[in-house]
């Protein structure tokens, strides 16, 4: 198992990223509230890692916290929630958002996530309840470091698209979602860190 990763930051196209370590490249899927801390590239990083074995891939997942590496184990247990769906969920809110979801019930505000159902969200109130009840989570609307943003090659608010596109929105659904957004002078992590917070905002 892969605990973690230290290395040069090579490349960051939400929701992938490559970090070479050691004159290796390792291609790893990150959620969006990993993105947020992300330097920029060429920096060193370090990530915490979860490794998810299949017959037909081996992907590798990667998170700034420990505790989203935690929320991200829990959530792949839920009956119906696989590894997708729960990058989805740790990029539409953070864990003190879910987590305050989850204890006061607010099926309405998980169901505006893209992939989780009215069913998906009862199932995930039901059962990750118990699971956060003693965690110590962050405050709620404690701010997550924001890196500087780089000189993007590519039009942020494309990439924005794409990205929320490969979240799981429909493109044109995510092309709305973007261009609500004033994207003067925003990088593209924080213009999608914008959208999704419209999204799910209460």
């Amino acid at each position: 198992m892969i605990g973690f990763l230290r290395g040069v930051l090579r490349d960051k196209q939400p929701p992938s990223l490559l970090i070479e370590v050691q004159g290796v490249g390792y291609e790893i899927e990150a959620p969006m509230t990993t993105f947020y801390d992300l330097p920029a590239p060429g920096e060193t990083v370090t990530l915490f890692t979860h490794l998810a074995v299949r017959e037909d891939a081996h992907t590798l997942y990667g998170f700034s916290k420990r505790s989203d590496r935690k929320l991200f184990r829990a959530l792949i247990k839920v009956n119906g929630v696989g590894a997708r769906l729960a990058l989805t969920i740790l990029s539409g809110m953070d864990a003190s958002r879910f987590a305050h979801c989850v204890q006061a019930g607010d099926t309405a505000s998980l169901v505006k996530l893209p992939g989780v159902g009215k069913k998906t969200a009862e199932r995930l109130v039901v059962e990750m309840r118990d699971r956060l009840a003693d965690w110590e989570l962050p405050a709620a609307g404690a701010p997550g470091s924001t890196a500087a943003p780089g000189p993007d090659v590519a039009n942020p608010v494309e990439e924005a698209v794409s990205a929320l596109v490969a979240l799981g929105y429909k493109p044109q659904e995510a092309s709305r979602m973007v261009r609500a957004i004033d994207s003067r002078d925003l990088s593209t992590e924080n213009l999608i860190r914008a959208a999704l917070q419209a999204t799910v905002k209460p």
